[in-house]
């Protein structure tokens, strides 16, 4: 069945993929702005550095998101080009600044610091967000590729990223709060800041026209291609490596 929009005339095609960009980044940034809320005032209250790093990475694809939404507020496609390679680089220092953030802390954790306590308010919000992630990462990962966006894309990737650490942090707590392993909790955090650092590498680089794989493509009505991408998922004029 042919894709719906594919009947469209290319400007109107663009300026409906436009506008589901601008509504997927307004849910996006709604989204964090609650979860970086709770997330951080319970893992204050458990003293667990890998709840405050989840929370920090909520915020950071809040600016992830606002750098998306600063780059697609412009009318003109020739100004939104334009301004694709600083939004880039504004979600790669926020990337690094995560990295940063959450290492220290992990590391204070682990030689000595205070342990994690369990929380369960951190074990229900990590569900959650493993639930609905995946879905608004594959929206904005196929609108950015029809687009041609690697800032969309990116985004796309900041907001698996964030389904990936849901998913490690709930391993994580839940450890805690079931064995009372709390080395887990620092440990959970230390993986976040590598992912972290990755995926801030590649956004300076610019590496984001192809889509990423992974928990996303397990949502319903994923498909292993989309028009307009190449075999291995990227859109054209992107080079896939190895």
């Amino acid at each position: 069945m042919a894709h719906p929009l594919a009947a469209l005339p290319d400007e109107d095609r663009r300026a409906v993929l436009t506008r589901r960009v601008r509504l997927l980044v307004a849910v996006t940034i709604a989204y964090n702005l609650v979860e970086a809320a709770v997330a951080i005032t319970a893992g204050n209250l458990a003293s667990s550095a890998a709840l405050i790093g989840f929370g920090l990475d909520s915020l950071i694809e809040v600016s992830s998101a606002l750098a998306v939404a600063w780059q697609f507020s412009a009318r003109d496609p020739g100004v939104r080009r334009a301004r694709e390679g600083r939004a880039l680089r504004v979600i790669a220092v926020a990337f690094f600044a995560l990295a940063a953030y959450v290492t220290v802390e992990a590391l204070r954790s682990l030689l000595g610091g205070t342990e994690a306590a369990p929380s369960a308010v951190g074990i229900v919000l990590a569900a959650l967000s493993v639930a609905i992630m995946p879905f608004l990462s594959l929206a904005q990962r196929r609108a950015g590729r029809e687009l041609g966006s690697a800032t969309a894309v990116a985004d796309s990737k900041q907001t698996l990223l964030c389904t990936y650490l849901s998913a490690a942090l709930l391993v994580g707590l839940g450890a805690n709060a079931l064995f009372g392993w709390a080395w887990a909790d620092p440990a959970v955090a230390l993986l976040i800041a590598v992912l972290a650092v990755k995926e801030g590498r590649e956004a300076w680089r610019g590496d984001a026209c192809c889509a990423p794989a992974g928990i996303a493509l397990t949502a319903p009505g994923a498909d292993a291609g989309t028009e307009g991408a190449d075999g291995c998922g990227c859109a054209p004029g992107c080079s896939c490596r190895p």
